[in-house]
């Protein structure tokens, strides 16, 4: 459908339920507009509801986005508000690159206000500082970014550390300059995701950590 020139947006209902569709998403989705030289676009969504804290059994509380995020030719986007939801949707859809759309599902019950206008407040690839902070930066996303803001609230109220959250929205790509400047702010780093450590998201943000602030 998307070569046909329509946005189709397609479900995937659980996260383990995506490999079925593997090798089509990073065998044929993702190749498809290197393959054609540029000729061909593939402006489609896939949604997938990922992450823990719902109480389910296996196939349904995966974080696998690391999978996705090692893929070139594919964008990797996840939210963590109803803001985000309303407005990252709205521009994957726009995109005229496959787009995967990760959604924390123990989040799909919160409400929150959202800013109606013309244009969305920040760029879908644009890392938020959610709260500022002076001694510690926090990377994070999707679900555990109301957790590290909870972490930090509860770090300035008990005397602790202050706690900078940052929000990376995009996990492929990366808001690269968002990080290091607050990482070169706060000098030192802590990396906050429900993903496996080995080979994951949190171990390339601890090496880009790594080689962009600490590194002489």
């Amino acid at each position: 459908m998307a070569l046909r020139g329509y946005r189709p947006v397609v479900e995937i209902q659980f996260d383990g339920f995506v490999y079925p569709a593997f090798d089509q998403i990073v065998s044929q989705v993702a190749k498809m507009h290197n393959r054609s030289l540029g000729k061909l676009r593939v402006p489609l969504v896939i949604r997938i509801p990922y992450g823990g804290g719902i109480g389910a059994v296996e196939h349904h509380s995966e974080s696998n986005e690391a999978y996705f995020a090692h893929t070139a030719g594919l964008r990797v986007v996840t939210c963590s508000t109803p803001e985000d939801a309303y407005w990252m949707m709205q521009q994957a859809i726009a995109s005229d690159d496959p787009v995967i759309f990760y959604e924390p599902k123990r989040r799909y019950h919160e409400r929150g206000f959202i800013e109606m206008g013309e244009e969305a407040p920040y760029d879908l690839h644009e890392a938020v500082v959610r709260a500022p902070g002076h001694d510690v930066t926090v990377l994070t996303y999707g679900p555990m970014t109301k957790v590290a803001l909870a972490a930090a609230q509860a770090s300035a109220q008990d005397g602790g550390p202050s706690m900078e959250v940052v929000d990376l929205r995009s996990l492929s790509p990366l808001d690269v300059d968002t990080i290091v400047a607050s990482v070169n702010k706060t000098g030192r780093c802590m990396v906050a995701n429900e993903a496996q450590t080995f080979v994951g998201m949190s171990a390339e943000l601890a090496a880009l950590v790594q080689q962009e602030c600490f590194t002489t």
